[in-house]
């Protein structure tokens, strides 16, 4: 996860993006909505209304959101919008994702390594 170019361990690009896509996926009823669209290649906006149980517009929000992290993308065949899931967008909060399960759990390793060469041994009895 550390940027080549910068240095950086996250750049604060990717770390809006990820922050964004947790945003959208920080609602229940967007969860929902994602679930929904994960059972079909795509629907029909009417199809979420019903399935979610909410007003049209508080869905159409809802797609606004997940639509504006990309996570979303909506093709307009009037009078119908179908929508379907872009699954790449979530490529950056899944390395942060595999970073975190990839470190030792607690008591696995020390919380802070400190180099042998910093330790004085005259103090120590």
């Amino acid at each position: 996860m550390r940027d080549r170019n910068s240095g950086e361990w996250l750049p604060s690009a990717e770390a809006e993006r990820i922050a964004l896509v947790a945003k959208a996926l920080a609602h229940p009823a967007r969860v929902r909505i994602i679930a929904f669209l994960l059972s079909k290649p795509g629907c029909i906006g009417g199809d979420i209304v019903d399935q979610v149980g909410l007003a049209q517009s508080t869905v159409s929000e809802h797609l606004r959101i997940l639509k504006e992290a990309g996570l979303v993308t909506g093709t307009i065949d009037y009078p119908r919008v179908c929508y379907a899931l872009d699954p790449s967008a979530l490529a950056p909060l899944r390395s942060l994702i595999e970073a975190i399960a990839a470190r030792p759990a607690d008591g696995a390793a020390p919380c802070c390594l400190i180099p042998p060469e910093c330790v004085s041994m005259e103090g120590l009895a």
